[in-house]
């Protein structure tokens, strides 16, 4: 017979692995599951001791050339339903359908089927039909359709499979159990448990209602996840079910289960909640296991290493993440969470479940190695580390710095030694101001030397970031790649930052939605600060790091002319401005972009900064449109358009060309007494005259360059518009009738 087991993605290998284990020789991965060939007793075996399959169906036929309702109806009846059911006994119909043109809606399939099976029985039993019953019924048949192929499936475990009936109450962050059975299997500690010498402590510090310590102690038993409940099988209601195999399945997972608990085992469940200790003490008990794990009311911020179990382990958690927390911040849970790991669990592997990939970046520890399971629709990362013990990092250490000194001990070429000279120069300038400005994040170099063309970034004096510009095709690639290395070597010399920490990348122009694509996935961001507050910095996933350190004093402007004022940020990037407004002490801010990545990133900076009140509102929309259909008026406005977009299902922006008519869309919602702070990054700007006659307009560019610019002065273009005080009364009818004509467009 051939079985399918379903699974949940990026699972596959894990039920093919079961299905081998249980006794099949012929097992075949396809989408959605993986499909096994096996007599009852392996299908039985696979039934009690799978961890991770959601459900498992025997084929009973497939058709595949069926290309409309009619035909799968016509196909269907042709099954011998009566060998299966009969008219005293319930039944119901699932389906599954994909890349199907001839059906319109899924359901749609379930129902033809049914009809068909109703028809087919009222024939062979003299017009008596069976009834359907959706909840509980006798059996359930399966319909899936995959373009023109149709196979139809007895539901032979039932669709519970992956509910092992002891969760009893239930925090109300739960972690389904067949996804923390996958977790354990992607963990060092299941290898462990694999390799025959035992298995390691583990620790779950985040424990909620206890499944990953009961799968876990259930691994460790060898016991099998369906002997809690053998009555729940589907299969018992099929005629095909054979007591006597069953019985046999049942004795030698018995048996198992009786070695499997003379094993030593040592598991732990913390969480600081006393009820949820408690319900994951009632869940384990409920499982048969409740001798097995140590629960204890235990928060990870306040451990101590006196709370760390000896002889190392494993860490194996679902931390909170998300509207999950309600008393903290949740970057402030992870970076604690970090800071514990690495200083108290030396020795210890770790695996964290993360439904939030960014909040790994705030542990602040490197992963060996990723995987990504789906909680639902939720895309979830674990993260795998290891905390090295403190011989271990003596040693590293010893290692890493040889290999600096060995590195720094070779003579610079003429080029590179040409280059470092000019970034003392540069230091040696900046470095005072910079240090009396209180500013930590600044410009070193800018193609201040044609031949070494690239802008160069000090954060925090931790990290360098080394954006190349593009060499013209003219250039040699191989010279162009010694330059960037002489470059990068007279950088780590100079600046004393170690090369781990100096981030390339190579910067050319992006248009449309490229300007919002990741160029990487690393997803490490850090923390700088500025004036007083922290963001958001990422070195090599985007074009950008999440700030534009020339924009520095612009930033400062706005803070310094926020109080008490609504403020709106238009092409509002990764919020940097709207953070310093809100610190400022703005009335209320709204930011508004056309990428939804950049507006996250500012939810969080605003987070960072704990800035997460009712009157601070985001928009993912493009803002020439939003202007035109929204009213509201603000205080202060700051601007600062791309200087070229062609963004899918929108027109094109050009700075320099629609400059007027963002302007002037951008003065009908600002009050008469308000400001716009007007900027772009056009190197061959110029303001149009019909803005300097309508308007107001007072260019401050130079003034809003600080001293690590002032070397390029079109590094950005900056003005402040208000409206003229005589013309501002006359205006007021026109942006109405503007306003009016705009608004009978329908809005998409």
């Amino acid at each position: 017979m051939i079985f399918f087991a379903m699974a949940s993605a990026n699972q596959n290998d894990i039920v093919e692995m079961e299905a081998r284990q249980a006794g099949s020789s012929d097992v075949y991965v396809t989408n959605g599951g993986v499909e096994f060939e096996a007599d009852l007793a392996v299908a039985y075996r696979f039934c009690l001791w799978t961890r991770t399959a959601t459900r498992v169906l025997l084929a009973l036929f497939q058709d595949e050339s069926v290309t409309s309702a009619d035909e799968l109806y016509e196909s269907a009846i042709q099954i011998p339903w009566e060998d299966w059911i009969t008219p005293e006994r319930t039944f119901a119909v699932t389906e599954t359908v994909s890349d199907c043109k001839w059906l319109k809606n899924s359901h749609f399939a379930a129902l033809r089927v049914k009809d068909a099976i109703v028809d087919r029985i009222k024939e062979r039993f003299d017009g008596v039909r069976p009834n359907v019953d959706r909840d509980k019924p006798d059996i359930t048949f399966h319909v899936h359709v995959d373009g023109d192929r149709v196979v139809w499936y007895v539901d032979f475990s039932g669709k519970s499979l992956h509910k092992r009936g002891y969760r009893k109450q239930q925090t109300d962050a739960v972690l389904a159990e067949y996804l923390a059975a996958a977790l354990l299997y992607r963990s060092d500690w299941r290898k462990s448990l694999d390799s025959g010498s035992g298995a390691e402590t583990l620790l779950d510090p985040f424990c909620g209602a206890g499944t990953i310590c009961i799968e876990a102690a259930w691994m460790a038993t060898d016991t099998a996840p369906g002997l809690l409940d053998t009555s729940k099988f589907a299969f018992y209601r099929l005629p095909i079910h054979d007591p006597d195999i069953w019985e046999d399945i049942l004795d030698e997972a018995v048996a198992r289960q009786e070695a499997g608990r003379k094993k030593k085992v040592k598991i732990l469940g913390w969480d600081k909640d006393p009820g949820a200790v408690e319900i994951a003490r009632e869940n384990a008990r409920a499982a048969g296991i409740g001798d097995l794990i140590e629960f204890s009311v235990h928060d990870i911020r306040t451990t101590t290493a006196q709370d760390v179990p000896s002889g190392g382990g494993c860490i194996v958690t679902d931390p909170p993440y998300g509207v999950r927390m309600d008393e903290e911040s949740v970057e402030t849970l992870y970076i604690a969470m970090g800071r514990q790991f690495n200083s108290l669990f030396l020795g210890w592997r770790i695996a964290i479940l993360c439904g939030d990939q960014q909040l790994l970046s705030y542990v602040d520890m490197k992963p060996n190695r990723t995987n990504t399971l789906y909680n639902g629709g939720i895309s979830c990362q674990i993260a795998h580390y290891y905390v090295f013990t403190e011989e271990e990092r003596a040693e590293m250490i010893a290692k890493a710095e040889q290999r600096r000194k060995d590195r720094l001990s070779k003579p610079l070429s003429p080029g590179a030694e040409m280059a470092a000279n000019r970034l003392r120069k540069n230091l040696a300038a900046l470095k005072p101001k910079m240090a009396e400005q209180q500013v930590s994040s600044y410009r070193i170099y800018d193609a201040d030397m044609p031949e070494y063309s690239a802008a160069i970034d000090l954060y925090e004096d931790r990290w360098i970031s080394l954006q190349e510009y593009a060499a013209p095709a003219s250039i040699d690639p191989e010279d162009a790649a010694r330059r960037l290395e002489e470059l990068i070597d007279a950088t780590e010399r100079v600046t004393g930052i170690d090369l781990e920490q100096i981030f390339v990348k190579q910067r050319t122009p992006q248009k449309g939605l490229g300007q919002y694509e990741k160029m990487g996935a690393s997803n490490r961001f850090f923390i700088m600060k500025e004036n007083g507050l922290k963001f958001l910095v990422n070195f090599t996933d985007y074009l950008d790091s999440g700030i534009f350190l020339d924009h520095r004093p612009v930033r400062k402007m706005i803070k310094e002319l926020s109080d008490g004022k609504r403020f709106l940020n238009l092409f509002c990037y990764t919020g940097t401005a709207t953070v310093h407004a809100a610190a400022g002490g703005a009335l209320s801010t709204v930011s508004v972009d056309a990428s939804g990545t950049y507006l996250d990133w500012a939810l969080k900076n605003m987070e960072l900064n704990g800035f997460t009140g009712m009157n601070h509102f985001f928009y993912k929309e493009d803002c020439m449109e939003w202007l035109f259909a929204t009213y509201d008026r603000y205080d202060l406005i700051f601007c600062d358009p791309p200087t070229f977009s062609n963004g899918k299902n929108r027109r094109t922006f050009d700075v320099d060309r629609d400059q007027v008519k963002l302007v002037r869309a951008c003065m009908m919602h600002l009050d008469n007494d308000g400001t716009l702070i007007f900027s772009n990054n056009y190197r061959r700007f110029k303001i149009d005259d019909r803005l300097l006659e309508q308007f107001d307009v007072q260019d401050i560019s130079k003034e809003t360059l600080g001293d690590d610019f002032i070397r390029d002065e079109k590094i950005h273009s900056c003005f402040l518009i208000k409206h003229k005080k005589v013309a501002a009364k006359v205006m007021q009818p026109e942006i109405k009738k503007v306003r009016k004509a705009v608004l009978k467009k329908p809005i998409q």
